[in-house]
C-alpha cells in the first residue's frame, strides 16, 4: 500500500458514484428517531421508481442540525429535508424523477450552516462511515502516507507545533509541546491513547466524530504514533456509545486490512496497532491519569502529578493522551499546513471548535467555528436563540468544570483565554444555553450534584467538600440559609478548587463560583433574614 493504492481506491470510488445521492443521516440521533427505517424506505422508494442506475442511497453520519432530524440532503445541489419520515421518502424520490417538490424541505443556508468552517467535520454527513473507500476518497491516509514517507518525527512535531494547535479535551494545552515531550523521552515502549470519554451532560461532539468519521481519527493517531516512537494506541471509549464503537472496530478491521494499521504500514518500518478499551460510567476516567488506570484494568482513579503520563503513563511507560477532536485535526494540518491551520482563529487559540449546543436552544446540533467567534454569534445566530420568542438568560460551557456566562457578556469572543476570564473554561465543547426561566442556583446545584456523584472519593477535599457545597446549595434553595453561609459556601469552593487531587475537584466549584459573581441576587433571594435582636445583640 502506497499514494498510488491511495489514488486508485479513490478514483474506483468516485467512478462508482452514481449521479444522484440521497444522504440519508445514520448517527445516533437520527437513527433514534427511526433513521434506519426511512434508509430502508428510501432506497425500496429508488428501485420502486426505477432510478437504481442513476440514484443510490447512503447512510451518512451526522449532519449537524440535530433538533430537525431525521435529516436527508439530496446532491447535487439539492435540498435539505428535515424530520422526514419513512411515509415522505416516496414523495423525496418522486421529486428527483420530475414530480412535484417533496414536503419538510429545509433551507441549507441559514446561519447554522453558513458561518461553520469545517476541519475536524469536513466528512460527517458527507461521507459513508463504514466504507474505508469513501474516507480514501475523500483524500483520507495521504497525510499519513506522506508523513511516513517524507518526514522525520522530528519535522512532524514543529509543523504541529507551528500550527498553534492546543488540546481540545480541557484547558488547551500546546499539542506540540505535549508531542515533542513524548518524543524526546527515551523508553524501550511507548503509547498513544485517544480519550473519547465524553461525560459532559449536554456533550455529544467526541461521539458525534467517532460514529461520522472514524477513520479521521485513526490517521490522526498514526500519525502521533510515529511523531513520538509509540507501536501502540488505544481508544478509551465511553460505553453508553455503542454505535460509536460498532463503527470504530469496523474501521479499525477495515485498515488493518488494507494495511493502513498493523505491521509495515504503507510498506516502512513504521508498526502501529490500534485497540479498543470501553469505559463503564465513570466521568472521573475522562482525567487522563484515571483513564490510565481503567486501561491497565485497575480501578480508575487519578494519581498524583508528576510524573506526567509523557513521562511514565500506562504500565510506566511514556504516554501521550489526547481527546478525540484533537486528534481529529491533525491529518488536515498536515495536508494543509501549519501556515493555513495558524490563519484561524485568534493570536491564542488558532484553527476551530466543535460545539455542541443543547438546552434552551432552536437549533440543537453540532457546530465548528473559528476560534474568537462570539458566543452571540453562536447562541443567537446559529443557534437560534430561545424556541418561541424566549429570552436567553445565560449559556454554560465547559459542562460540570466550566462556568455559567450571562447574556451580556456574549459579546466575549470564544477562546481559551476570554472564558477563562469570566471564570469558565472552553472544556471538551459541550455549550448549554440556559432561559430566563432557568433559576442559577438549580443550575449550580445541579452540577455540584453530578460532581458529587462522580467523584471518586480518593480525595478528602472533593470527596467530602462536594457534599458540603452541595448541602449548603440545597439549604439555600430550601430558603433555610442565613447570609453567612454564602461566605462560608465561598470558602469551601476555594478550598475544594485549590486543594483537590485532579481536575474533577479543581473545577467542581466553578459553575458556583460563576452564578455567584453574576446572579448573586438570585442567591440572596432565598437567603433567610436574620431576626432584628439577634443582630442587635451582636452589635452590643
Amino acid at each position: 500500500m502506497d499514494l498510488s493504492d491511495l489514488i486508485e481506491i479513490a478514483d474506483k470510488e468516485n467512478a462508482a458514484r452514481k449521479h444522484t445521492r440521497i444522504r440519508c443521516c445514520t448517527a445516533a440521533g437520527c437513527l433514534s428517531q427511526d433513521g434506519q427505517a426511512l434508509k430502508k424506505a428510501l432506497e425500496d422508494a429508488v428501485e420502486a421508481a426505477g432510478l437504481a442506475d442513476k440514484v443510490e442511497v447512503i447512510g451518512v453520519g451526522c449532519m449537524g442540525l440535530c433538533s430537525q432530524g431525521p435529516l436527508v440532503q439530496i446532491d447535487p445541489d439539492g435540498p435539505l429535508y428535515e424530520k422526514v419520515t419513512p411515509a415522505d421518502a416516496s414523495a423525496i424520490v418522486a421529486s428527483l424523477n420530475g414530480g412535484p417538490p417533496a414536503p419538510k424541505a429545509g433551507d441549507a443556508n441559514i446561519p447554522f450552516f453558513t458561518k461553520q468552517v469545517p476541519i475536524v467535520l469536513e466528512n460527517s454527513g458527507k461521507i459513508n462511515p463504514e466504507r474505508i473507500e469513501a474516507y480514501i476518497a475523500a483524500g483520507g491516509y495521504q497525510a499519513l502516507c506522506h508523513v511516513l514517507r517524507e518526514l522525520q518525527p522530528l519535522d512532524v512535531c514543529d509543523l504541529i507545533t507551528d500550527s498553534g494547535l492546543r488540546g481540545r479535551g480541557g484547558a488547551g494545552y500546546p499539542t506540540g509541546l505535549k508531542w515533542a515531550t513524548v518524543a524526546k523521552t527515551e523508553a524501550e515502549r511507548k503509547f498513544v491513547v485517544c480519550n473519547a470519554d465524553e461525560g459532559d451532560p449536554g456533550a455529544f461532539m467526541d461521539r458525534s466524530v467517532l460514529e461520522s468519521d472514524p477513520h479521521r481519527v485513526l490517521e490522526g493517531m498514526a500519525i502521533a504514533a510515529y511523531t513520538v516512537g509509540a507501536s501502540q494506541g488505544y481508544v478509551y471509549v465511553r460505553g453508553e456509545y455503542p454505535l460509536a464503537i460498532s463503527r470504530l472496530k469496523t474501521a479499525i478491521a477495515q485498515a488493518r486490512r488494507l494495511g493502513i494499521l498493523g505491521s509495515s504500514v504503507f510498506e516502512t518500518r513504521f508498526d502501529f496497532r490500534v485497540d479498543i478499551r470501553i469505559g463503564a460510567g465513570a466521568f472521573v476516567c475522562g482525567e487522563e491519569t484515571a483513564l490510565m488506570r481503567s486501561i491497565e484494568g485497575q480501578r480508575g482513579t487519578p494519581r498524583p502529578r508528576p510524573p506526567f503520563p509523557a513521562a511514565r503513563g500506562l504500565w510506566g511507560y511514556p504516554t501521550l493522551i489526547n481527546n478525540v477532536e484533537t486528534l481529529a485535526n491533525i491529518p488536515t494540518i498536515v495536508r494543509k499546513g501549519a501556515d493555513w491551520f495558524a490563519s484561524i482563529g485568534t493570536e491564542k487559540s488558532k484553527g476551530t471548535k466543535v460545539f455542541a449546543l443543547a438546552g434552551k436552544i432552536t437549533n440543537t446540533g453540532l457546530i465548528e467555528v473559528p476560534m474568537g467567534t462570539p458566543l452571540r454569534t453562536i447562541v443567537e445566530e446559529m443557534g437560534g436563540g430561545v424556541p418561541d420568542g424566549g429570552k436567553v438568560k445565560a449559556v454554560q460551557t465547559g459542562g460540570p468544570s466550566g462556568g455559567c456566562i450571562p447574556a451580556d457578556r456574549f459579546d466575549t469572543p470564544v477562546d481559551y483565554e476570554s472564558l477563562a476570564q469570566l471564570g469558565s473554561i472552553m472544556g471538551s465543547g459541550g455549550m448549554i444555553v440556559m432561559d430566563e426561566k432557568d433559576n442559577m442556583v438549580d443550575v449550580a446545584r445541579f452540577f455540584m450534584e453530578f460532581c458529587m456523584d462522580e467523584s471518586c472519593g480518593k480525595c478528602v477535599p472533593c470527596r467530602a467538600g462536594t457534599v458540603q457545597i452541595y448541602n449548603i446549595l440545597t439549604k439555600i434553595r430550601n430558603g433555610e440559609a442565613k447570609p453567612q453561609d454564602i461566605e462560608t459556601l465561598r470558602e469551601l469552593c476555594d478550598m475544594v478548587k485549590q486543594t483537590s487531587l485532579c481536575g474533577l475537584g479543581q473545577s467542581a466549584p466553578n459553575p458556583v463560583l460563576s452564578t455567584l459573581r453574576y446572579y448573586r441576587h438570585e442567591y440572596d433571594a432565598f437567603i433567610k433574614a436574620e431576626p432584628k435582636h439577634a443582630a442587635e445583640e451582636v452589635s452590643a
